[in-house]
């Protein structure tokens, strides 16, 4: 699949995204959950459209940032935010 055609179908999948530097984009689609939790998909690519980073942000019932799950390049797992790494 060609550069034009992944964006496409990222604009499509996802519905929003913001410009970034070098021709890059960020993608991100929020889903509602349960217990007024939100999670948050973000998808970053280049200029070729090649996913450079993905992760999911979870957002408690007020809104608040509360987890990052990063899911490329590395699954490094669910991480609370603010929490020290041990």
């Amino acid at each position: 699949m060609n550069p034009r055609q992944k964006r496409r179908n990222n604009e499509l999948k996802f519905g929003s995204w913001e410009e970034l530097p070098k021709g890059g984009r960020r993608y991100f689609l929020e889903v509602q959950g349960r217990g007024g939790w939100k999670a948050r998909y973000v998808k970053e690519v280049d200029r070729e459209e090649k996913t450079v980073r993905f992760y999911q942000e979870i957002y408690d019932g007020e809104g608040k940032l509360v987890e990052i799950h990063e899911k490329h390049p590395v699954d490094t797992g669910h991480k609370r935010v603010g929490e020290e790494k041990p």
